[in-house]
């Protein structure tokens, strides 16, 4: 018997294994099932393995389905669960896909354990209003159990048909294993990046502490970075994104991580740096990026670390870019980090007061600073909030 939605099932579980979001992927198979199939509605119960629980996904339906829309919850004790769950399934059927009618048919052949457990699973396919039941298998784990109501055209399911929804069966469940698996590799990631980030920031404030004339530094440019994107951010919606500001809020903690890789003699030098010990310190911003670069979530945070030295007339480092080369991040960056160098004493000159500090920002706005930043700094200043 031709199955005319064979070939286009068989392209279609083909794909699914490159969906990696496990709900998106049951809610695609579901709409498949219904579409191809030509079935009234179509679910799954799928196994949730941290609760030992069945979530049931199933398509609307017509009016009337008893079915609840959208998810419900179903305990492994459930009556269908156990019957293909603890082997009832395969002792008492030659396909291991339970048919309602043939189900039927079964329960006056049996008596005792057998006939009770089928029959209390023909009855939660009557609340599912299924024709069909296709358990799906990893290794020797119930994943999950796909329903079929009944076809649009009231004809019943042939042999060749059920046959072909146990192959796909077998395509359904390795796809939601390979879903889920990704899911536990993202979120190993995120807990991995996380971790790294709370090492790096206090490996930031252990530079932060070697350095005794700026001890402090790494939170004061951190919290005036962010009073700058906000103030920008009245403005500019774009500015007060909270991926912007947490990229801006990281950069701000590890602007001057690459220090780790700079002499403390140079660091702590109670004097003005030569030529070779200054060569030496503008290379932090390279020794940054080359400590934070294999973690690809960083990269936006990164920009940060890296150009807040650049200068906006293109005079400064590592990589002499001007304008609007720099990036946002690293210019809100660099007016934070020259303010509180300014206003930070040190054992060859005193610190500038705040209103001395905001004299030479405007001074060298458009030339050292971008000029929208620094306004917004001065506003701020002006506003008191500084």
């Amino acid at each position: 018997m031709a199955i005319d939605y064979k070939k286009e099932l068989e392209i279609a579980a083909k794909n699914m294994i490159l969906v990696h979001e496990p709900d998106v992927l049951i809610r695609m198979i579901v709409r498949m099932l219904v579409q191809k199939i030509k079935v009234n509605h179509a679910g799954i119960l799928l196994h949730q393995p941290e609760r030992d629980t069945y979530v049931l996904t199933v398509s609307r339906g017509p009016a009337g389905v008893k079915i609840p829309a959208g998810f419900a919850r179903v305990d492994p004790d459930n009556a269908l669960i156990k019957f293909f769950r603890d082997g009832a399934s395969k002792e008492l059927l030659p396909q291991n896909a339970l048919i309602y009618e043939q189900g039927q048919r079964l329960l006056r052949r049996f008596n005792g354990p057998l006939r009770e457990i089928l029959q209390k699973s023909l009855y939660q396919m009557e609340i599912f209003e299924a024709e069909v039941a296709v358990p799906t298998y990893y290794r020797d784990e119930l994943i999950g159990i796909v329903f079929l109501g009944k076809k649009k055209s009231r004809k019943r399911f042939a042999p060749a048909e059920i046959d072909f929804f146990l192959a796909l069966a077998s395509d359904v469940a390795m796809a939601i294993r390979n879903a889920r698996l990704f899911k536990e590799l993202e979120a190993e990631l995120n807990k991995k990046y996380r971790l790294f980030i709370h090492t790096t920031v206090a490996l930031a404030a252990a530079i932060d502490a070697k350095d005794h004339y700026t001890h402090g530094h790494t939170s004061r440019v951190t919290t005036l970075s962010l009073a700058i994107a906000k103030k920008l951010g009245e403005k500019d919606k774009k500015i007060s994104d909270p991926k912007f500001l947490e990229h801006l809020h990281i950069a701000g903690l590890l602007h001057d991580i690459g220090k780790i890789g700079i002499p403390e003699s140079i660091l702590n030098k109670p004097a003005p740096l030569n030529e070779e010990e200054r060569k030496k310190m503008n290379e932090h911003p390279l020794v940054g990026t080359a400590i934070l670069q294999p973690i690809k979530e960083l990269e936006d945070s990164i920009l940060g670390v890296k150009y807040h030295h650049e200068k906006y007339d293109g005079s400064g480092y590592p990589e002499g870019l001007k304008g609007e080369q720099i990036p946002l991040i690293a210019s809100i960056i660099s007016v934070a980090d020259t303010f509180d160098a300014m206003v930070t004493d040190r054992p060859y000159r005193k610190g500038f007061s705040k209103a001395e500090a905001i004299e030479e920002i405007k001074r060298v706005s458009g030339k050292q600073f971008d000029a929208k930043v620094a306004a917004a700094f001065i506003e701020l200043y002006e506003e008191g909030k500084i």
